[in-house]
């Protein structure tokens, strides 16, 4: 059994953009839904890193090859930060389970700046059974960056080779495998308690 088990934030414990959240995005937007999300992907590693927000959505209108207007930009600041706070009851459930098990838990996620403190307001009472909170925004690395995998370890007083860690996105488990993390692509709850 590992010493520390990481798990990742979004599309593991907290849920996906729901598609009404999208559509509010792209309502705001007012551009082709194509075009927008290639550009909202395309250029969310810096957004991560702790590009500020305003920056981020100047340079998606850049890409797109229109302008947002500061108050269109705030609109979607708004709905984009949102769209990122629901979590799924039953992982969060888990977490406390394993907290009360004496499990030591880190957090690895690529996040925003303006959403941390929103996330962690809504959600401080499960937050609180995690032993370190390591966010790309703060650290100015991203997943899959070698770098973020060693200081999630380094906050839990570990080494990579001591954790297990979970995220939903395979580049992202085979980089913490790289570092010498036990590391799984996560499908379901009842394959994080049969990993455990």
């Amino acid at each position: 059994m590992p010493s520390a088990i990481v798990f990742d934030l979004f599309g593991v414990i907290a849920l996906p953009q729901t598609p009404q959240a999208k559509r509010r995005i792209e309502e705001i937007a007012g551009v082709r839904p194509d075009a927008l999300w290639d550009a909202y992907w395309a250029l969310r590693k810096p957004y991560d890193a702790g590009q500020p927000s305003a920056e981020y959505w100047a340079a998606v209108a850049d890409r797109l090859g229109v302008r947002f207007a500061p108050d269109t930009i705030d609109a979607l600041i708004e709905a984009d930060l949102a769209s990122w706070t629901d979590t799924d009851p039953a992982m969060v459930s888990l977490i406390g389970e394993l907290a009360g098990r004496g499990h030591r838990l880190g957090l690895l996620s690529n996040i925003i700046a303006d959403l941390v403190p929103m996330f962690e307001k809504k959600h401080e009472s499960w937050l609180a059974h995690f032993d370190a909170l390591t966010y790309s925004c703060a650290i100015g690395v991203a997943k899959p960056d070698h770098r973020a995998f060693e200081i999630a370890a380094e906050r839990l007083g570990v080494t990579p080779a001591d954790c297990l860690f979970i995220d939903d996105t395979e580049v992202n488990v085979v980089a913490a495998r790289e570092v010498g993390m036990r590391a799984e692509v996560f499908r379901s709850i009842e394959q994080v308690r049969a990993l455990l």
